[in-house]
């Protein structure tokens, strides 16, 4: 899809099968050519977008769950009611979005959807939602990615447990940068949030995770702030947790934060590790590291 930075993304809808395509090409709307259900089986399914000057989508996001669900429709996302992996298996996705105005409420003017593995697809000017598009479904992990008119940072990280709280930080801004910090570990659904701003005066300049009593109190008496949730919590391993700071900080604004595994982020382009298992201590066979670029 090619960047044309004078027009705004201004309506998203799906297609599941040919007549869905043909329906939508008649009221004006543009494929993006990459099957959602790629390597799962089910139906072909396309994400399709329409241009304009005004009325800009300025957030997007996933559900997969009724806690989801009803978190952003209270908040005031549209849903598209097409269930994303149709035919497929694994869970019911659905996407979402919303047009806010207000000032940390910034244009979309770009869409991308590629596998994790395309590293040239997360640049530094994409911002890549947390969700994986084959959600349970097996086939190819793929993600959508946005570019926004202008720059954003990280102003605030926080998480949440078993999905509680989501109808707060959806209708205060906040986006999903990880869906479970316990993948395959079992205890408790520990999401990952973040809230944007276009202030880079605004922005978290440093990361940090502990995951053990001395780097605890490390950090906290480096004034660093605590993200008062244990990442690891319910799986017996050690208490990790998230740190974030802002002031007496020489680093550069934070503008984007995920979770991924070593091989995978280590890839992408202009992305940093820290080099701390989120599951640190615990049985999952699958090692999660936080990531972030600024």
């Amino acid at each position: 899809m090619e960047d044309n930075m004078s027009k705004y993304i201004t309506d998203l809808q799906v297609s599941l099968n040919e007549t869905d395509e043909s329906q939508l090409r008649a009221q004006g709307f543009s494929k993006m050519n990459v099957d959602l259900n790629k390597g799962a089986g089910g139906k072909n399914i396309y994400i399709w977008y329409k241009r304009g000057d005004s009325g800009a989508i300025t957030r997007i996001q996933l559900s997969f769950n009724d806690d989801m669900s009803k978190g952003l429709n209270k908040a005031g996302y549209q849903k598209i009611p097409k269930n994303l992996n149709t035919g497929a298996g694994g869970k019911d996705l659905y996407l979402w979005f919303f047009k806010g105005s207000s000032e940390d409420h910034v244009p979309i003017v770009n869409l991308d959807v590629s596998t994790v593995h395309e590293a040239q697809k997360f640049k530094s000017d994409h911002e890549i939602l947390a969700c994986d598009l084959n959600q349970d479904a097996g086939g190819s992990q793929i993600f959508l990615s946005v570019k926004r008119e202008k720059a954003t940072y990280i102003s605030d990280i926080a998480a949440t447990i078993n999905w509680q709280g989501t109808f707060y930080y959806w209708y205060n801004g906040y986006t999903l940068a990880w869906l479970d910090t316990n993948l395959l570990a079992g205890g408790d659904y520990i999401a990952l949030w973040y809230r944007q701003t276009t202030k880079p005066e605004e922005a978290i300049k440093d990361l940090q995770v502990s995951i053990n009593d001395d780097e605890y109190y490390d950090f906290m008496f480096q004034d660093y702030k605590l993200v008062n949730i244990d990442l690891n919590q319910g799986t017996g391993g050690n208490s990790v947790f998230l740190w974030s700071k802002k002031d007496d900080c020489t680093c550069y604004p934070i503008k984007d934060v995920s979770v991924s595994v070593i091989p995978i982020v280590e890839a992408w382009e202009g992305w940093k590790v820290i080099q701390k298992s989120l599951n640190e201590g615990n049985t999952s066979p699958v090692k999660l590291f936080l990531c972030f670029r600024d």
